[in-house]
């Protein structure tokens, strides 16, 4: 582990990392669906299908390569990793931006879910120069770059889109390529040799990494939480910018403004909160209230009659943002140093598996209830969704919770940070 000062640096420049990359990610989303729609002279509802067929084809490739990068992280360390998947990321940017037609849309979509994603390294990074008891409040760091990235990127690339659909993806391969170089120059390794393990492809796929980590007193709950959490969210990215152009007639700026104030609310959750409300209330509590929190909010979002109670209804993530690093923190506190790059290769393949069923659901369901064929108009239906799933992700972390104070109880497990939360 590194010295206190090359902790707080190192620590600063994965938050610098990961802000540039989801700044690209933000820059995109308020265009894809004019994109689509250029490309295929298609309306809103249809355009919608297309877009999560996309989301499907980046996902279905990362579920399958995540935990194969996760893997090779621990054999080679985390920095080459790191500077893979960024520049992949940079390549996918350019080959949408010149795409002449859907198909190279998916291509690019493809090999960026092959490079996987910067936040695999990016976790095991810092679990690697993190005491276990600080791993939450430092996750938090890197979901506060998230949400700052979302608050500059979908504004900047809504203005952006004012000049062309095109425009924005031009500027993230821009930050993508940038991010790169510095990288290169400037990110020291965080995994000593005499800490790695040799590759095991029985252990770099999708299920040998699930399975592996099994083992591990209650991570496989908490995982399955994590999952139906994750799949949650996917109505997010899948049918945000489709239903507030639809339901409220937003433009992509419009659209791009309110996808920065729920990136400034999980920026100030997840950079700020993290470090008073979790040290606090503990990991299981505070997961506890962020569920209940979300479940409200996408609730309210279905059933949104105006446009400022999106607004309203997106504060309700100040809480709902702690749900994920408190869950990763639980998860990480049970598992030793030399596999926590396996763990969220683990992670980011439960991810994967629900972003390759939830884009086609959400849009679908979108699709469906906002069609004028429907004999049901409700094209807050991805929405519900996402409270009901939130509903079943709180029943299971209730199960692992219970189980694990039941067994501490009875002798047969120690007591841990992440697994008392209280």
């Amino acid at each position: 582990m590194t010295t206190a000062p090359g902790r707080k640096s190192s620590v600063l420049f994965i938050f610098a990392v990961v802000l540039i990359d989801v700044i690209g990610f933000g820059l995109v989303i308020p265009v894809v669906p004019r994109l689509v729609m250029d490309l295929t002279g298609e309306g809103l509802s249809k355009a919608a299908i297309y877009g999560g067929w996309l989301g499907f084809a980046y996902a279905i490739m990362q579920f399958f390569c995540a935990p194969v990068l996760g893997n090779i992280s621990d054999r080679v360390g985390r920095r080459p990793v790191l500077l893979f998947a960024l520049a992949a990321l940079g390549v996918d940017y350019l080959i949408m931006g010149f795409a002449p037609t859907l198909t190279w849309l998916f291509v690019g979509r493809t090999l960026s879910g092959m490079a996987g994603a910067s936040f695999i390294p990016a976790y095991a990074y810092l679990a690697d120069i993190t005491p276990p008891e600080r791993r939450a409040q430092n996750f938090g760091i890197v979901g506060a770059a998230f949400g700052l990235g979302f608050v500059i990127g979908p504004a900047v690339g809504g203005w952006l889109g004012t000049i062309g659909p095109r425009m924005p993806f031009f500027f993230a391969a821009g930050l993508a390529l940038c991010n790169v170089t510095w990288g290169f120059f400037a990110l020291p390794e965080s995994l000593p040799k005499e800490s790695r393990r040799h590759f095991d492809i029985k252990r770099a796929n999708p299920v040998g990494a699930l399975m592996h980590i099994r083992k591990y007193p209650l991570v496989p709950t908490v995982a399955a939480a994590i999952f139906f959490w994750q799949l949650a969210q996917q109505a997010f990215p899948s049918t945000w910018s489709y239903y507030t152009m639809f339901r409220f007639h937003w433009t992509p700026a419009g659209v791009g403004g309110s996808l920065a104030f729920v990136g400034l609310i999980m920026a100030i959750s997840q950079g700020g909160l993290t470090r008073v409300v979790i040290p606090r209330f503990k990991e299981r509590r505070t997961a506890a209230v962020g569920m209940l929190a979300g479940c409200c909010a996408y609730a309210g979002f279905a059933f949104a009659s105006q446009g400022w109670q999106m607004y309203a209804w997106m504060t309700a993530f100040l809480a709902a943002a702690l749900v994920y690093p408190s869950l990763n923190a639980i998860m990480s506190q049970q598992v030793p140093a030399n596999a926590q790059g396996e763990l969220q290769g683990a992670v980011a393949g439960l991810y994967s598996i629900a972003s390759v069923i939830g884009p086609p659901l959400m849009t679908h369901l979108f699709g469906h209830f906002s069609s004028t064929t429907s004999g049901i108009q409700l094209p807050g239906a991805a929405f519900l969704c996402s409270a009901m799933l939130v509903v079943v992700c709180g029943i299971l972390f209730f199960i692992a919770v219970r189980r694990a104070g039941s067994a501490r109880r009875a002798g047969l497990a120690p007591r841990t940070a992440g697994a008392a939360g209280s």
